[in-house]
């Protein structure tokens, strides 16, 4: 339990209660994992028809983490289906990936699943906030007849508590041609052939998403956790699957728009190639894209 710490602790306003942001981005850029604990009433939250104002807290895993101009944290649920609470699911099949900034700022992108034939091309709509629900501001929205709606928005939670493990060691840095930066592929070896976990920093992963009026050129590094990882022991080449990775379209704040997001898996190499397995959430096809990227693993 002591692994875990609060790095940032925001009000329900977003004032910093304690720590700070630049404790949070040196966490982060040591691949630390990051857990997000919010607290909200049922009644204002879940079901603003109930007289059950009772207190809900959650803790969040951010399994795709995003450090932006070497200072800028942003996480985003990799995993998470839609929860009605306290019952069950939500009423379609998708996947809820929830985006949060160090600032308390938040979105969601929802690609459905259930194989509805949906229409797929690009709608944007402004929106403002439910009266129904006060704490809920809602900034701007996108493709909300696609089969992949997002939105932009800050829910007023009673408190935003950013938790880090950072037990994190990094072994190797290459560059995006293979070359070592830092560490030894060695040891990296010997570490994944004892059966340590390995943490992937990919730097520049969300490039190409950068297009159109308002691109940017900020730099950003993706943390994803890997699954299974093969070497080849005479051309000394190690692999590794990724789990799950959503990439945005990279600025400070980081935000959903239209067409500026997808999802994937990722098989990276540790001579700088990595290949993406790209599902586009608006038809959910799958194509392959190869690249070549600086790379940081690290083992736990």
């Amino acid at each position: 339990m002591k692994t875990w710490q609060c790095a940032l602790e925001l009000d329900s306003n977003r004032n910093v209660v304690s720590g700070d942001s630049r404790k949070l981005s040196e966490a982060i850029g040591r691949a630390a994992d990051l857990r997000i604990v919010t607290e909200f009433r049922h009644n204002e939250h879940i079901d603003v028809a109930s007289p059950n104002s009772e207190l809900i807290r959650e803790v969040a895993e951010f399994g795709v983490t995003y450090l932006l101009d070497q200072k800028w944290v942003s996480g985003i649920m990799s995993l998470r289906q839609p929860i009605e609470l306290p019952h069950g699911f939500g009423p379609r099949p998708s996947m809820s990936y929830f985006l949060y900034n160090q600032d308390g700022s938040q979105a969601i992108a929802r690609p459905y699943l259930d194989g509805r034939d949906p229409k797929v091309s690009p709608l944007s709509s402004m929106a403002t906030s439910s009266v129904e629900m006060p704490k809920y501001h809602l900034f701007d929205s996108f493709d909300v007849e696609t089969n992949a709606p997002s939105q932009n928005f800050i829910y007023d939670f009673d408190l935003f508590r950013y938790c880090v493990n950072d037990t994190w060691t990094e072994l190797l840095h290459h560059s995006s041609d293979g070359k070592v930066v830092s560490g030894s592929l060695d040891e990296l070896v010997d570490a994944f052939s004892s059966g340590c976990a390995i943490k992937l920093g990919i730097q520049g992963l969300c490039s190409d998403l950068a297009v159109g009026p308002l691109a940017t050129n900020t730099q950003h590094e993706v943390f994803v956790h890997g699954g299974s990882a093969y070497y080849y022991s005479q051309s000394k080449l190690l692999l590794i699957g990724t789990h799950p990775v959503i990439r945005v379209a990279p600025q400070v704040p980081l935000k959903y728009g239209s067409r500026n997001w997808d999802f994937g898996w990722l098989l990276v190499r540790s001579d700088g190639n990595v290949v993406y397995r790209q599902c586009d959430p608006n038809t959910l096809r799958f194509t392959d894209h190869q690249s070549k990227h600086s790379v940081r693993w690290f083992v736990r």
